[in-house]
């Protein structure tokens, strides 16, 4: 119940349960991680756009589906949620965020819960006036998941982010790229082609010089400065045997622009 296309550098992940409001069954939410990992290991893969069929991105979790609708049950395992979640939810999280390819989302509805971390573990995220984003754990006793503790504090600050997750306060359109959630906000009817050319101009970029970047930039607010600045060195150094640098510097002095291949 998710499409994995791939065309001209860009993978399109695509949530197809817009009956459902794409809610993510357990299926969806393995595909989701293999797809990911197949835009990792396919050099011709150079970025990576998500996005969802319908008039909403996610839903979060079908519910029918998480071991806690059976927490009342006799016989209900705690582990069992914790071992859902790890091999679920955070793996998709954590191979998107972990990806060192640039990822955009084009959040296309409401998306609500983990289905909102879906899209704020990308690079970017294109938003369109009535896209909404919709925390709901508070309302059904859960404990925020799928990394939501982790990415909102860096998006939008602390305060911000208990009002999310413990009030159950979200964002709307422009109020999202004035948060920090969201890159941009566009018409409705241009969301598509926005978030497609945004994909494109990155999958056209210097992938190996990119992916380093964005993982200088995810471990900034782990990292001192003595190590980042260490590994900013390392990375650079990288980046200087790489094919496209050497692009980027001819393209520099005969004055014309660089035509990257991703390697």
């Amino acid at each position: 119940m998710i499409r994995y296309e791939v065309a001209d550098g860009v993978g399109v992940i695509t949530l197809d349960r817009p009956e459902f409001k794409n809610a993510l069954t357990i299926e969806m939410r393995d595909d989701i991680v293999a797809a990911v990992r197949s835009a990792r290991s396919d050099a011709n893969v150079r970025a990576l756009l998500i996005t969802g069929a319908g008039d909403a991105f996610c839903a979060g979790m079908d519910l029918s589906a998480s071991t806690v609708a059976t927490a009342s049950e006799p016989g209900y395992e705690p582990r069992s949620t914790s071992e859902a979640l790890r091999i679920g939810v955070q793996a998709f999280i954590r191979e998107l965020w972990d990806l060192d390819k640039p990822t955009v989302a084009a959040v296309n509805g409401a998306a609500v819960g983990p289905g909102a971390h879906l899209a704020l573990a990308c690079d970017f995220v294109i938003v369109h006036e009535k896209t909404r984003f919709i925390w709901s754990f508070a309302k059904w006793g859960l404990v925020v998941d799928a990394g939501g503790a982790y990415l909102l504090p860096r998006l939008v600050g602390l305060p911000r982010a208990k009002a999310m997750v413990l009030l159950g306060e979200g964002a709307v359109g422009q109020e999202a790229v004035d948060l920090g959630l969201a890159y941009r906000c566009v018409a409705a009817s241009d969301l598509t082609n926005e978030a497609k050319a945004l994909a494109a101009r990155l999958a056209a970029g210097p992938t190996r010089s990119l992916g380093l970047s964005k993982a200088l930039l995810n471990a900034s607010f782990e990292t001192d400065l003595a190590h980042c600045l260490d590994q900013e060195g390392a990375y650079q150094s990288l980046a200087a045997t790489s094919v496209d640098l050497a692009e980027g510097m001819a393209a520099f002095k005969e004055k014309r622009d660089p035509k990257f291949t991703g390697r």
